[in-house]
């Protein structure tokens, strides 16, 4: 277990010290984040942070890979899934330099899924098999996986918009992950892969927290790699697992990008825009909205993430029936929590619409009502 505890420390560091180098290049060079009417900072703020946690990362895990050789880790199989991290990162790093027509990413991002599938990391289930409800994905597991890949790769690139927020999510979400696969097979090559995954984002983050506010941003090399990498873990398969991670419990504990993800895709659709066309109601716009800043944010999504968290990894232990039941209850507690949120933001709006329309000035004794 002290491996475990060398490496966690040696990722934070490594990525610290990673991304501090990238922090000083970035101001000599210019690189800051570009201001337009959706950004919620201001100043000159880099955003080439995800170079430098990914390249710690990426560092990390050959050296565990050739130096360790951790039980159940094959570097040859492994190496498509690398080749998809970093084609999505230098992608990504190019979209930060230049914008990249939204088709070319997707087609990027289709590649990478297919780097992930190739050597066999798919979903197998919908749910586990405990009380005959088995539910295998058979030939489906192709598609539900590059599905999978591809839009988790985008989702967490839209939560990046609160200093703190989509690292701190991953973090949380990496966390719980590691704690699924170590209940199952103690350390194994899922657990090593979290425990360093988890370690170079926290590195990042302590440039990135709001405290009192982020020196530097991951901007989307960083974004879509840890989306890449996040949607990667759960179709692992440890030699105790008799499966990857169903897709069901899976999604409960991504529950956050993914409802955002799907909010935003259904408001540009409903409203005849581009999938891809930005805009300003995401989540984390909403709550901005309703008074709070930037960590009362992310306070309230961290702590919804560790109540999907703590119910995913309890559905997981559990068997047959009480497994749905708690598994039930994170499908429940999300959707309400988004549904709130939005109703919240929809009144707060109209009433400030109301306020600011002519005519509706309020003024004299009652001006304070």
């Amino acid at each position: 277990m002290y491996i475990v505890l060398i490496l966690f420390a040696v990722s934070i560091l490594l990525s610290t010290g990673a991304v501090a180098l990238v922090l000083k290049i970035s101001h000599r060079k210019g690189w800051y984040d570009h201001l337009d009417d959706r950004k919620i900072h201001s100043g000159n703020i880099p955003r080439m942070g995800g170079i430098g946690f990914t390249s710690a990362f990426l560092v990390i895990m050959v050296g565990v890979g050739i130096a360790y050789g951790i039980k159940g880790i094959n570097i040859i199989r492994f190496l498509p899934c690398a080749a998809a991290m970093v084609i999505t990162l230098f992608s990504g790093v190019y979209d930060d330099f230049r914008t990249m027509a939204p088709r070319y990413k997707v087609l990027i991002q289709f590649a990478a899924a297919l780097c992930v599938i190739i050597p066999g990391f798919t979903f197998e289930k919908l749910f586990y098999d405990g009380s005959g409800f088995l539910t295998n994905l058979g030939i489906w597991r192709y598609p539900v996986t590059i599905l999978w890949v591809v839009g988790l790769t985008n989702a967490i690139n839209l939560m990046d918009g609160v200093d703190g927020l989509a690292g701190g999510l991953c973090a949380l979400i990496v966390l719980f992950l590691g704690l699924i696969f170590f209940s199952f097979s103690g350390v194994s090559k899922s657990f090593f892969f979290c425990v360093c995954l988890l370690g170079v984002i926290i590195g990042f983050l302590a440039f990135n927290a709001p405290f009192p506010r982020a020196k530097i941003f991951m901007g989307d090399g960083g974004s879509q790699f840890l989306g890449l990498t996040l949607s990667l873990i759960p179709v692992m398969k440890d030699s105790l697992m008799d499966s990857s991670l169903p897709v069901f419990y899976a999604a409960a504990l991504f529950a956050i990008p993914i409802l955002d993800t799907t909010g935003a895709v259904w408001r540009r659709l409903r409203d005849g825009k581009k999938i891809y066309d930005p805009d300003k109601s995401h989540l984390h716009h909403k709550l901005l909205n309703l008074g709070l800043n930037a960590r009362g944010v992310i306070s309230v999504i961290f702590s919804l993430q560790i109540i999907l968290g703590i119910l995913t990894f309890a559905a997981v232990r559990l068997e047959g029936i009480r497994s749905l039941l708690v598994l039930g209850a994170a499908y429940i507690i999300a959707p309400l929590f988004f549904t709130v949120i939005h109703y919240l933001n929809r009144n707060t709006v109209k009433k400030a619409n109301m306020q600011n329309a002519p005519g509706n000035e309020i003024s004299g004794p009652d001006a304070s009502a």
